[in-house]
């Protein structure tokens, strides 16, 4: 099966080697996505909400770009550094999820940088290509 790699308009570079995502068939995987602009820099040092906020609207342009959306998603993968923050990144999360949130997990873990506070993967099934 051909994989197609996924990028979206203005990625923040990668802190690693990997893409942003990858489509295999009718599903999309999405890279742990952190609250990096751009230009490299981190978005909303210290503001869980804020980087939870910007995670999930970076993996909405992915999403986008694999031509789907937020709604395509079957799980999602979250990191959090505190849990303390747990209630306010939900807080976000259900914004975007609503009523009909994907399967998901939810654990704490040292992220890759003491900044970031959030992570979040994502696997979308999108049905069929053209």
């Amino acid at each position: 099966m051909p994989f197609e790699t996924i990028t979206p308009p203005n990625p923040p570079p990668p802190l690693a080697p990997y893409c942003s995502a990858t489509r295999a068939g009718d599903t999309v995987y999405v890279s742990g996505i952190l609250a990096i602009g751009a230009d490299g820099a981190t978005v909303g040092i210290g503001d869980v909400k804020g980087q939870t906020r910007h995670v999930i609207e970076q993996i909405a342009a992915i999403l986008t770009a694999a031509g789907g959306t937020l709604s395509d998603i079957a799980f999602n993968h979250v990191f959090i550094a505190d849990l303390a923050d747990y209630a306010a990144m939900n807080e976000v999360y259900r914004e975007y999820f609503g009523s009909r949130p994907p399967a998901r997990y939810c654990i704490r873990a040292e992220l890759v940088k003491p900044e970031f506070l959030v992570e979040i993967s994502a696997v979308a099934h999108l049905g069929p290509t053209a």
